[in-house]
């Protein structure tokens, strides 16, 4: 699950193991578990921290082979979508999805009475409150990232409560000197994961 993810970090306790691609990864974990790891293996998605599980069995190039093949299918279904379908008249395909939307009249009047008609007026107001809404998702992404890699990895380090509160209290001082305690990859990547939540929009 998860096996297609560009970037991966994977931690042998609290050691960084690698990061990289799925591929190189799952073989340097794979050299790790071999060689009998003294720590449990743990594999995240280097941005979400969604944990990622890689099918290890067999050699090497096993496992290389099963990652390229999973990869490969995706890529076709793209190369051959537009050749599959013919084109058809009418407008071309710009990636625009007709689905019903349901509105009170006086939103259908006003809408109707912009510039370009209700579409036009649609997207525009979803674009304008999606800019909008950017910083605030970037700030919970990067809580919710951080989160996740902290409860997995720092639940059982020093002030880790103290840093989970600075986390979502925004507070980068705090939330710094309360992971600087920490072995170093696993501060740093936590550091690196919470960025983003101490940019909070103005």
């Amino acid at each position: 699950m998860h096996h297609q993810t560009n970037s991966c970090i994977a931690f042998e306790g609290t050691r960084r193991i690698a990061q990289g691609h799925a591929k190189e990864v799952a073989l340097a974990v794979k050299q790790v578990i071999e060689r009998g790891e003294q720590a449990p293996v743990l594999i995240f998605d280097a941005l979400t921290s969604q944990p990622i599980e890689f099918d290890l069995r067999g050699t090497a190039e096993d496992v290389a082979a099963r990652l390229d093949n999973e990869a490969a299918p995706r890529a076709e279904e793209y190369a051959g979508a537009d050749e599959a379908s013919p084109r058809g008249r009418g407008r071309p395909k710009l990636g625009v999805v007709a689905r019903e939307v349901t509105l009170l009249p006086r939103h259908w009047d006003w809408l109707n009475g912009q510039s370009g008609g209700a579409s036009v007026a649609l997207r525009k107001l979803v674009e304008a409150a999606r800019l909008a809404g950017d910083g605030k998702d970037r700030v919970r992404q990067a809580q919710e990232a951080a989160y996740r890699f902290m409860t997995a990895l720092a639940g059982n380090l020093p002030a880790y409560e103290e840093a989970t509160r600075a986390l979502y209290a925004g507070d980068r001082a705090r939330f710094e000197a309360s992971i600087a305690q920490w072995p170093a990859d696993v501060e740093a990547h936590a550091a690196t994961l919470a960025a983003n939540a101490f940019d909070a929009p103005v």
